[in-house]
């Protein structure tokens, strides 16, 4: 118990580190501000550029926007946890989101999932040693009509088989 109020004591709270958006960001967040009647409505499109630009949204991103939009942290931070495309902590070179919807799932979405698990190494939400994919969920990328489906990055790969997930794996450095 002692050792437990010493420590309490050493703790010091220290700002938190300042995070500023870029110029090329503001330039791009004002562009989206210009096209929506009110700030606040432009902040699904600012988690998107900061995106864009840093590869995820951190806390101070989080905050350095919502400064910009004049909304709180709590705002922007809602927002950004609401989506799902929205990464709110680092994230690899290459997304993949396998589709897990009913239709995947009945067209082999689990197999596909055991196997892309073993060949990267890696579960759900996680990250290869080596930063080159993060592997996700996703509840739907619109191609039921296709399933199986995945997408890494912005590219759509429907009717998977798992011979195909090697050469598609590839592709992606």
């Amino acid at each position: 118990m002692q050792e437990q109020i010493q420590y309490a004591k050493k703790v010091t709270v220290k700002d938190k580190p300042v995070v500023k958006l870029s110029d090329q960001e503001i330039s791009q967040i004002d562009h989206e501000v210009s096209l929506v009647p009110y700030k606040k409505a432009a902040v699904i499109e600012a988690l998107k550029i900061v995106q864009k630009h840093r590869g995820w949204v951190s806390d101070e991103c989080v905050e350095a926007i919502g400064q910009h939009l004049d909304m709180s942290a709590a705002e922007v931070d809602s927002v950004a946890t609401f989506y799902n495309l929205i990464f709110r902590k680092p994230v690899g070179r290459n997304v993949i989101l396998l589709c897990d919807s009913i239709s995947c799932y009945v067209m082999g979405y689990k197999k596909l999932q055991v196997v892309l698990q073993e060949r990267l190494g890696i579960r759900f939400g996680e990250t290869t040693s080596d930063n080159r994919f993060t592997l996700l969920p996703n509840c739907c990328l619109g191609c039921c009509d296709h399933a199986p489906a995945m997408m890494i990055n912005e590219d759509l790969h429907k009717d998977l088989k798992e011979e195909d997930l090697d050469k598609i794996l590839e592709r992606y450095q």
